[in-house]
C-alpha cells in the first residue's frame, strides 16, 4: 500500500480519540442532548450491573464508536454502497428511538424482543458500515455496548412502569424526542 498522508492523519486522529472518550473531551464532539442521553444510559447501566467501572467501560466503548463513525463520515471515507448502509442504520436507528419513546409513553406496551431485534439490527447494519475501516477491537466493542442495552433483563427492568429506571428512561425519551424533532436521530 502506498503512503498517505490523509490516511495517515485519520490514523492518528482515530487513536488520539480512543485515548480521550472522558466527559470533557467528549463535549467538543457530542451535543448536549447527546451528552444527557448518554448520561442517563451510563446510571442505568451502573445501577443495572452495580459495577462502575464496568458501567464507565460500556459508556466510554460507545462514545469511541460514536466519535470514530463522525469522524470516518467527516473525512468522507465511505464509499457510495457504505453511504447506503449508513442512511439504512440512520432510519433503523430513528425507528428504534420511536419505539422506545411509545413504548415509555403507553405504559405495558413494551414488547422485550422488539426492542433487542431492533437494537440487534441496528447493530448488524453497524457492523457491515465499519467493516473494512475499523479494527476487531472496535467490532468487538460494537458487540458489547449492544449486547448490553439488548440485555433482555435490563430492558425489562427499564420499561418496568413502576421500576427504579422509570426517571432515567423519562430523561432518555425526553432527550430521544428532542433528536427526532431536530433531525438528528
Amino acid at each position: 500500500m502506498e503512503f498517505s498522508s490523509k490516511d495517515m492523519a485519520l490514523k492518528a486522529q482515530k487513536k488520539i480519540l480512543s485515548s480521550m472518550a472522558n466527559r470533557s473531551s467528549v463535549q467538543m464532539f457530542i451535543d448536549d442532548t447527546t451528552s444527557e442521553i448518554l448520561d442517563e444510559l451510563y446510571r442505568v447501566s451502573k445501577e443495572y450491573t452495580g459495577n462502575k467501572a464496568e458501567a464507565q467501560k460500556i459508556l466510554k466503548n460507545l462514545i469511541k464508536i460514536a466519535v470514530k463513525i463522525g469522524l470516518l463520515f467527516r473525512n468522507n471515507r465511505f464509499n457510495e454502497e457504505e453511504l447506503v448502509i449508513a442512511k439504512d442504520f440512520k432510519k433503523k436507528l430513528n425507528q428504534g428511538a420511536m419505539t422506545a419513546t411509545s413504548f415509555y409513553e403507553v405504559d405495558f406496551t413494551f414488547e422485550q424482543t422488539v426492542m433487542s431485534d431492533l437494537l440487534s439490527d441496528c447493530r448488524d447494519l453497524l457492523l457491515k458500515l465499519v467493516n473494512t475501516h475499523l479494527t476487531t477491537k472496535s467490532h468487538d466493542r460494537i458487540n458489547r455496548v449492544f449486547n448490553h442495552y439488548s440485555d433482555p433483563q435490563l430492558l425489562t427492568k427499564l420499561y418496568d412502569p413502576s421500576g427504579p429506571f422509570r426517571p432515567h428512561l423519562t430523561k432518555i425519551c425526553k432527550g430521544l424526542n428532542k433528536l427526532m424533532e431536530d433531525g438528528t436521530i
